[in-house]
Parts: C-alpha cells; sequence; structure tokens
C-alpha cells in the first residue's frame, strides 16, 4: 500500500514556481516513491544505475537531450558535475517550471553543486521518514514503545519487516558506507562504538570532551563524525534557546536521531516490552516526539526552529518551538501516569523570561487529558493534531483518528 506523503502539496507547489526541484533526505525515506507518484508521466532515471551513470558521464549533454520535457533523476549524489550541465539546459527555457525532479542523499560535492550551479533554479526540499498522521494511513494502531522499536523508516512498515534486521541492514549498507566516503576511518569499529554511547546520550547536553574520552577519539574527531551524521539526515541537532533570561543559560546543543527505531536498535533494544522498561526509556519517548515535530514541520516546507531550555539551577523545558512569530513550549514525559510537577518547568520558563508563550502542553503516555492553569496534558499518539502548532494540516487528506 503506498501512502501519500505530507510533502506531496509542498512538492507540487515548488514545481510549479521552479525549474527544478531538489528532494533530498536520508536514504530509505521514500524520496524515490514520492517523486513517481506526485509527476507519474515524467520519465524516471536512476544514476545508481551503472550503466545509466556511465553513460552520463560520458555524454552528459546528451543524456539530458533524451528528456526534452524534463525527468525524475534520482540519486544524483552519484554524479553531482551532472547539475552543471542541467544549469545550461534549464536556462535556454526558464519559464519551464517543474521540468526535473532530483532526488538525492546529501553529500558535501551535491550540496555543492546545487549551491554553485542551480542557485535560484531550484526548490529545496527534504524527506523524512513517516510521521505519526502518516502511518495512520495504513489503519494500524501502534503503541507508543512499538513506534519506538520500529522508527518510521517506510519500508519497515509497508513491508512489515522485521525492525531488527532492517536496522542491522540499514547501519552496514548505508552509514558506515556513506561514513566511509565522506570521513577517513581507520577502525570502524570505533565508529560503531561511538553510534551506540551516541544513542546512549540522546537528548541530553552534548560534551564532546567526556564523549570522546570513552570513544577515544578526540573531540575534533568527534565534532567531525557529528558533522557527517547530521548531513546525512541521520541526526538532529537542538540548540539552546537564547535571550536574556536574567539567568546563565546553557548553551551546548542536545543531539537527538532522526529515527528513533535506529536509536533503539542501536541501544539493543528489540521489543517494545523491553523499550518500555529500558533505563533509557525516557529519552527515547523524547526522541520520538522531537524527531516527530521537526519532520512534521519540515514536510510543510519549512526550516524547523526548535530549541530547548535550561539554565544553570536545572530548570528546563524540553522543547520550545517558534512558528508564525509565535513562541510553543513543550515538556515530553514518558510515563502513564499524570503529574502536575510535569508543568514546573514550563511554569519557570515563564517566570524567567518576558517572552509570552502562545501555548504551553506537556506530552505523557497516559490515556487522559489534564489541565494545570494553562498547561495542557496529553498523549499526542490519540490526538490527529496534538498541538496548535501542527494544527494547519498541509494536505487535504483527512487521517482516521489515532485511536
Amino acid at each position: 500500500m503506498m501512502i501519500a506523503r505530507d510533502l506531496q502539496p509542498e512538492l507540487l507547489r515548488a514545481a510549479s514556481e521552479y525549474p527544478v526541484v531538489t528532494l533530498l533526505g536520508p536514504r530509505q525515506s521514500g524520496k524515490t516513491t514520492l517523486a513517481r507518484m506526485a509527476f507519474p508521466d515524467k520519465p524516471w532515471v536512476s544514476l545508481e544505475d551503472p550503466d545509466v551513470r556511465l553513460s552520463a558521464e560520458a555524454d552528459p549533454r546528451g543524456f539530458l537531450t533524451q528528456y526534452p520535457q524534463g525527468a525524475i533523476l534520482d540519486e544524483v549524489q552519484r554524479l553531482p558535475d551532472l547539475l552543471s550541465y542541467l544549469q545550461g539546459w534549464v536556462d535556454r527555457e526558464p519559464s519551464r517550471k517543474g521540468r526535473f525532479i532530483l532526488t538525492g542523499s546529501h553529500q558535501p560535492l551535491l550540496s555543492a553543486a546545487i549551491g554553485q550551479s542551480l542557485a535560484g533554479r531550484t526548490a529545496v526540499l527534504t524527506l523524512w521518514p513517516f510521521t505519526v498522521p502518516e502511518l495512520r494511513q495504513y489503519g494500524r494502531t501502534l503503541s507508543t514503545w512499538e513506534l519506538v522499536v520500529r522508527g518510521s523508516y517506510p519500508r519497515v512498515h509497508q513491508d512489515a519487516l522485521d525492525a531488527r534486521r532492517f536496522y542491522a541492514s540499514y547501519v552496514q549498507t548505508y552509514v558506515e558506507r556513506d561514513v566511509r566516503a565522506l570521513v577517513q576511518l581507520r577502525d570502524l569499529t570505533v565508529f560503531q562504538k561511538f553510534l551506540v554511547l551516541l544513542a546512549g546520550r540522546i537528548g541530553q547536553v552534548v560534551n564532546l570532551s567526556s564523549l570522546g574520552n570513552d570513544v577515544g577519539v578526540t573531540a575534533h574527531t568527534l565534532r567531525q563524525w557529528l558533522s557527517v551524521l547530521q548531513a546525512s539526515f541521520l541526526v538532529l541537532p537542538l540548540t539552546p534557546y537564547h535571550t536574556n533570561v536574567g539567568k546563565r543559560v546553557i548553551k551546548s546543543s542536545k543531539l537527538y536521531f532522526a529515527d528513533v527505531g535506529l536509536a533503539a536498535y542501536l541501544l539493543g533494544i528489540q521489543t517494545a516490552e523491553q523499550a518500555q522498561r529500558d533505563p533509557l526509556r525516557g529519552a527515547l519517548y523524547e526522541n520520538l516526539w522531537v524527531a516527530e515535530t521537526y519532520k512534521q514541520l519540515a514536510h510543510r516546507g519549512e526550516v524547523p526552529n526548535l530549541n530547548f531550555y535550561r539554565d544553570s539551577n536545572g530548570n528546563e523545558v524540553d522543547l520550545l518551538v517558534r512558528r508564525n512569530g509565535q513562541l510553543h513550549a513543550l515538556e515530553i514525559k514518558s510515563a502513564a501516569t499524570f503529574n502536575p510537577s510535569f508543568c514546573h518547568g514550563i511554569t519557570r520558563f515563564q517566570a524567567a523570561t518576558p517572552e509570552p508563550l502562545a501555548s504551553a502542553q506537556v506530552w505523557f503516555d497516559g490515556t487522559q487529558r489534564h489541565a494545570v492553569h494553562a498547561v495542557q496534558a496529553l498523549n499526542p499518539l490519540y490526538e490527529e493534531a496534538p498541538s496548535p502548532w501542527l494544527q494547519d494540516r498541509p494536505a487535504a487528506e483527512s487521517l482516521p483518528a489515532g485511536r
């Protein structure tokens, strides 16, 4: 079953405005499927195919001549030099919109080629793995902890794959291969150790010196590795909220995995029951919903503006979302039973900063809604649009209730 992706309306709008649309994202996030669904009449050409790639590399002008009406050029990171020729091709008829759709996983050469050759000629969108509303289209109800273990990569759900085998293959086939292509790894086992230790620190403020000591590499090397993971759409940095709040605030970032299922796999968690009992259940639950918020905003074609707050006294708010000029606060708790103390971080943040909050919520794993003053507490798994900043659905499709 092929489901409608939330990014498709934005993809179609971009194709009506630009001659080229570039669709980036992590491997296996569904870029090819989305491009072919959105543009069924365009020829599809995969540069992953060695014969096609050799042909395009040997005679790029002749290659493009085969597609006078345009095409979907898949995996363009395999031949970033082609974009220089594509520039001249689209400049001959700049008024023709949506002519070429490019898909690719981020690589430094691809990013440079887009910036140099297609600046002003392409819209760049990012497709992440499934969001919760997208998963609801399958008509199946997954528990919180099943979501944590299975993650959100499309093939896991479309083909009912065993999550453990999928992520084992994903790490070996994509993560390690891409990392090897981007950095010089002397010992792959050290990098594998780094990934596991990083998964054990999700939701924590990053201390490169401490992490480097545990991994056995320098902070400079870790910084390079983290940059590669971020460029490959595997981790999401969450930067601290900065303003004059009257107290010293933490200035280092936090890191989350773009797909919580990958983090669970790296931690050796294989079942929902195991995830629910794990000492890191709180961090995994937080990762699930931070990444979900990021993906849903990105699938609206936006650059998500997300932060966290923590001061030197340990007061914190897990997620601050700035959208349309308004600031929203969110606390994320894995408990199934609501406790009014969950609201304390938001209350202290409001007392410390003059900036008003448009909304304040606690997301937790219970079954009932609660309200403490202006703070609403709910389980986002049971809500079609759990928060004010996500209520403007990007598409016309109506989704079934999540419960």
